[in-house]
């Protein structure tokens, strides 16, 4: 009977704790890093996004004086009830992971405490929303006072704030950029703001593997060859002749002789290419009518052109030439 108490306890202290036999030195592959922070902005900007449809019957414009503290506001949330709660943020659940605190000298397993927790939310949320910010609040730390003198001083000042905080902005980028090679060399601490924070990420379970089925694979190659071939053949495709031809093949020649006779000098009230009133009527062989500028284009890009309207062999544009009746009132 102690027996069994015992292995339930375990069990029980198991359940609710970290996975006995996740070994935090286990390497997570980069690519699964750059997923999950992938994902995570996915959900930040989904999540704004359904915020933002709230006020789309209101005035036009009206977050936008608010954006940068709506956006720190909502990420602030979500970071509350995911990293705050379970050490793992959305993305690293979906694959498996989670933070490690590498400020521990234990090798087993030991959560983010909750400073660190603080700090990686205030490092991720505050040096987006100050560069945003950054513009309208240069304005407030200016001199107030009143004169020449005090202006200019004042202009110097703020210019002086500026060159400082694009100084500072530009070393952050450079200290991402070394961050970003140095996580490429050694897989860890994709994001400068897990290095400073010493948050590390690791497997939640045992034996997770990062599996991609051959199935997944040959449907996205496939996919993505097929995207490429239309890409390629899809500007190689006259439409226009084609068009012409299957209205002949499917109409025939004598139902097109028809109708062309029936539409009489309906046809020179628009262009038969941009629909419009002819701007500089020119014609090509046929009943129809073109704009210079349209017919010549085509004619240029496509060497065997042919009538968009009745398919039949396009020559040289002409001039046409009509003949207008004044008629005295």
């Amino acid at each position: 009977m102690a027996g069994l108490k015992s292995d339930n306890q375990k069990r029980t202290v198991g359940s609710f704790g970290p996975e006995p036999d996740v070994d935090p030195q286990t390497p997570v592959l980069r690519i699964s890093q750059l997923d999950a922070l992938e994902l995570d902005s996915a959900l930040e900007q989904l999540v704004w996004n359904q915020f933002s449809q709230c006020f789309h019957n209101c005035r036009p414009g009206m977050l936008t004086p608010l954006e940068p503290e709506l956006r720190a506001l909502l990420h602030l949330l979500l970071w509350r009830f995911t990293l705050y709660s379970d050490s793992a943020t959305v993305g690293q659940s979906l694959l498996s992971l989670r933070y490690h605190s590498t400020f521990s000298l234990s090798p087993r397993y030991r959560p983010l405490s909750p400073r660190q927790k603080l700090g990686l939310a205030v490092l991720t949320v505050g040096p987006q929303w100050l560069q945003e910010r950054s513009h309208k609040l240069l304005p407030f730390l200016g001199l107030s006072s009143q004169g020449p003198t005090a202006e200019r001083n004042g202009g110097l000042l703020q210019q002086g704030l500026r060159n400082a905080l694009t100084f500072v902005s530009s070393i952050i980028k450079f200290t991402s950029l070394l961050n970003f090679l140095v996580f490429l060399r050694n897989g860890r601490h994709p994001v400068l703001a897990e290095r400073i924070t010493g948050a590390q990420a690791v497997f939640s379970k045992p034996n997770v593997v990062r599996d991609v089925t051959y199935q997944y694979m040959n449907r996205e190659l496939l996919w993505h060859g097929f995207a490429e071939f239309l890409i390629f053949l899809l500007p190689l495709i006259n439409t226009r002749t084609l068009k012409a031809t299957m209205s002949s093949l499917v109409f025939g020649a004598e139902s097109a002789d028809g109708k062309r006779t029936g539409e009489g000098k309906g046809v020179w009230k628009e262009c038969g290419i941009c629909g419009e009133w002819p701007t500089i009527p020119h014609t090509v062989g046929c009943l129809h009518v073109f704009c210079y500028y349209c017919i010549k284009s085509h004619s240029i890009t496509d060497a065997y052109l042919t009538c968009p309207k009745c398919g039949a062999e396009a020559g040289q544009p002409e001039l046409v030439k009509m003949e207008v009746e004044m008629i005295g009132m």
